[in-house]
């Protein structure tokens, strides 16, 4: 953003992984936050409750705030629905429930909404097809509906570079990504083409960011680069599908939050692709580095390869630079550096996620 005054940004999921990073960054600029998140647990709810912990933190939360969350449970979120701090405020809501949306949006004027609510993971989307409609689609519906009617006009859109599988590499926005190969990228692109909808009917103003392999602290248990680390540390079999060979564009969390936040410029409707950009780096590599920094050797457990799974992901980012001014600034093995670090540092409580 360009503009340094004041406003009131709308961040959904904001205890997941990305979206908590791009609250943060939206706080450090000077912004007012209001942060939403309905804390399914859909994977261990310890780590939901340490990243609102950690943003209560840095938005100045004090000690009595701070103190109501609990990282004793996995299977329940053990903090408060609601709180305020500097300006930060969090409430507990679910994008499916429209008058509750509705509600918000009428005692808040957002400027802009960064919709990162969403159910993700390409295999589980197999399992539970419909709770992947229900909140990606659906939900990003109920926020459409919501900007219309209060007046909001810019939507950040994060979507998912799984749309690319079966297409030539290097991905590019322009290709027809119209064959999605699993529930969680058909959910994803049906939102990317009702916010168009929007965006012709009513003006609004969207950026879909489209998100490559992302890795960090406090990422997802269900990604490759968080297990790994924790079963090689941990002496457990890695479970690897396919032989390894296969090959993502390791995007560095900070740099994805830099850039989703960058994408709140008016734009028109743009799809655009942020990852680590024609960078694509072997699971093998990424064992052998984990290993060297960890001091421990991995055990592996070769599964065979998911049909919906893609074999190599390759970003073009081009139009990232050219729209937004963005390119990643962390390669992929000094942001693992970062990621197992602090692993190392919370390990205590890492011991007992559930994968």
């Amino acid at each position: 953003m360009t503009d340094t005054r004041q406003t009131t940004i709308l961040v959904t999921g904001a205890a997941g992984f990305i979206a908590s990073r791009c609250a943060e960054m939206l706080l450090e600029q000077g912004q007012r936050v209001v942060a939403v998140d309905n804390l399914n647990s859909y994977y261990d709810l310890r780590l939901k409750t340490f990243r609102l912990r950690e943003l209560a933190r840095k938005a100045g939360a004090d000690a009595k705030l701070l103190d109501r969350f609990s990282l004793a449970t996995a299977d329940s979120y053990a903090g408060p629905d609601s709180f305020t701090a500097g300006a930060l405020t969090f409430h507990r809501l679910d994008i499916e429930d429209a008058p509750a949306l509705q509600a918000l949006f009428k005692e808040h004027r957002f400027s802009a909404v960064l919709n990162l609510a969403a159910r993700a993971g390409v295999r589980y989307s197999m399992i539970d097809p419909q709770v992947y409609m229900t909140t990606n689609a659906m939900g990003t519906l109920n926020l459409l509906d919501c900007m219309r009617d209060h007046d909001c006009g810019k939507l950040v859109l994060a979507s998912t570079s799984s749309l690319y599988a079966g297409q030539p590499m290097p991905f590019t926005e322009e290709l027809p990504v119209n064959t999605p190969i699993s529930p969680y990228a058909a959910s994803k692109k049906a939102a990317e083409v009702m916010a168009y909808s929007y965006h012709y009917l009513y003006g609004l103003d969207i950026s879909v960011v489209r998100y490559f392999t992302v890795f960090g602290p406090c990422g997802r248990p269900d990604m490759s680069i968080f297990r790994f680390i924790k079963w090689i540390d941990e002496g457990t079999p890695i479970e690897l599908f396919g032989d390894g060979s296969q090959s993502r564009d390791f995007t560095y969390v900070d740099d994805i939050a830099r850039g989703t936040l960058a994408a709140m410029r008016p734009v028109g409707y743009e799809v655009m692709n942020l990852g680590g950009g024609n960078n694509p780096i072997a699971l093998t590599e990424i064992i052998a580095a984990i290993e060297e920094a960890l001091g421990k050797k991995a055990r592996i457990d070769h599964k065979p390869f998911h049909k919906a799974d893609i074999m190599e992901t390759w970003a073009d980012i081009s139009k990232a630079d050219r729209l937004l001014d963005w390119q990643p600034r962390i390669s992929p093995f000094e942001g693992l550096r970062k990621t197992i670090d602090w692993y190392l540092e919370n390990r205590d409580w890492l011991k007992d996620v559930e994968l």
